[in-house]
């Protein structure tokens, strides 16, 4: 069955299926590390309240059975390790099922993290890795040539995710079309990196030449990849360049990093295909059908994708198999950042000794200089984005956030870079407060050292105190 395989294509998908297994990798080292106060037991979102009241039809997860922490850490821990085992080439090693069934091992594991996930893992590229991980299990292994299917499958992921994006900024804010987003993205996006900075201070015509180049790459190249080689892979070059300058530009947890590794499943390397047996019936019969469901399934991402009222990041079935995907169709003009703070003053007061929390990735002290954390993905961090934007979005966790702050909670602490109090004097009062954050220019640089200028808005949490006594875990 020479027309269902394409033999050229072996090192690409052996340079796919490594590069894959990295982010994996990546994705469940970071929950392994962030679940206990995000969504364990005790977490800002506990797993077992949400499966209470969501069935397993509509978020099916293995902690729909059974949750407990240890659990939860074990699994998390598991996805790591057959992740890592992934990365160093066992799938090669084992029979064509064995490497299907090592594939499908991390695809359970992180679909039931992310379907108890809540607002905590609500991102598109927790789907994008699920719908991509999927895809990975019937791209076979040594012993079969990749299935030409499967490898167009991943090219219609690709075009789905720039092409949705471009259309959602052209439909979205205006700042798009006049080519004036970039005078405003690089100091309000959600989590800056270490040259953002820089990025913001780019002469503006230069940034009138990145948006219009985003706009080719997004709503042009796409099409290409569907173009013989080697047009494609020039296509999907230019789309890992364009990725690999929003690495540069901020911190997008691992959404650049697996758009790249989808369009390295479009690059033909040039290397001598190694001899090997045509693939067995029951493989072909399995692809097929695989790709015939995710054909169907594509009818609902590419009605939303082609309406005026196109939405972003949603997932159309509880397997997220094929979702439709955006950023950014709005661009803020301004950047807000709640600050919170703690005292141990019995009567707090303006004046009282508020000293401030210091988040890892988050603006804070304007004379902290931003890091760059991603792929990693620095979950509340993200999410105090969002509550700056408007209190609406910090409802369901942020009054625990200040509660466990109050405890001086161990694994809420871990998720912060430094809180101000020692471990057995908790803080009596916790507040939070509302400002503008803007770059500094050239010569506020210079002369203060600061990166950031920031302005008091207003109060977003008055002064909270607990109203028992301190438990601690």
């Amino acid at each position: 069955m020479e027309w269902f395989t394409a033999s050229d294509y072996w090192l690409t998908r052996l340079v796919f299926q490594r590069a894959l297994a990295a982010v994996y990798l990546v994705a469940f080292l970071t929950a392994a590390l962030q679940f206990r106060p995000l969504i364990g037991q005790r977490g800002m979102l506990p797993v077992p309240r949400f499966v209470e009241r969501v069935p397993f039809r509509r978020a099916p997860s293995l902690f729909q059975w059974h949750y407990s922490d240890r659990f939860f850490a074990l699994c998390a821990w598991a996805g790591c390790g057959v992740a890592a085992a992934l990365l160093a080439g066992l799938d090669s090693l084992v029979p064509l099922w064995g490497g299907m069934l090592l594939w499908l091992v991390p695809w359970v594991l992180y679909l039931s993290i992310v379907n108890v996930g809540q607002t905590w893992y609500s991102f598109g590229w927790e789907s994008l890795l699920l719908e991509v991980g999927f895809l990975a299990v019937f791209l076979g292994n040594d012993e079969v040539a990749p299935p030409v299917v499967v490898l167009f499958l991943l090219r219609w992921i690709l075009f789905r995710v720039e092409f949705g994006a471009g259309l959602i900024k052209m439909r979205g804010d205006a700042c798009w079309r006049k080519l004036t987003c970039l005078d405003h993205h690089h100091e309000t996006q959600p989590m800056p990196g270490p040259l953002s900075w820089f990025f913001h201070h780019l002469p503006r015509p230069l940034h009138r030449v990145e948006v219009a180049a985003n706009h080719v790459t997004q709503l042009v190249v796409p099409f290409l990849l569907f173009t013989p080689q080697p047009v494609a892979t020039a296509a999907a070059s230019l789309m890992i360049l364009t990725q690999l300058w929003l690495v540069l530009s901020g911190n997008f947890s691992w959404l650049n990093w697996i758009t790249i590794v989808l369009a390295l499943s479009a690059v033909r390397f040039p290397a001598d295909p190694p001899e090997g047996p045509g693939a067995p019936l029951w493989f072909v019969v399995v692809v097929l059908a695989v790709a015939t469901l995710l054909v169907g399934l594509s009818y609902r991402p590419v009605r939303n994708m082609l309406s005026r009222r196109q939405v972003m990041n949603r997932s159309f079935d509880p397997l997220h198999l094929v979702n439709t995907y955006g950023a950014f169709g709005s661009v803020s003009r301004v950047r807000y950042e709640v600050v919170v703070e703690g005292t141990r003053d019995d009567v707090p007061r303006a004046d009282s000794g508020w000293l401030e929390y210091e988040f890892k990735g988050k603006p804070g002290d304007p004379r902290r200089w931003p890091r760059q954390f991603a792929p990693y993905h620095l979950r509340l961090d993200w999410l105090m984005w969002f509550a700056a934007l408007s209190p609406a979005y910090a409802d369901p966790w942020f009054g625990t956030l200040v509660e466990r702050l109050l405890e001086n909670d161990r694994a809420t602490l871990k998720l912060l870079r430094r809180s101000p109090f020692p471990k057995d004097e908790p803080p009596r009062y916790v507040r939070a407060r509302l400002f503008r954050y803007r770059y500094t220019s050239w010569r506020e640089l210079r002369e203060t050292g600061a990166c950031w200028e920031r302005t008091y808005v207003r109060d977003f949490l008055p002064p909270t105190r607990l109203a028992g006594p301190v438990h601690r875990p």
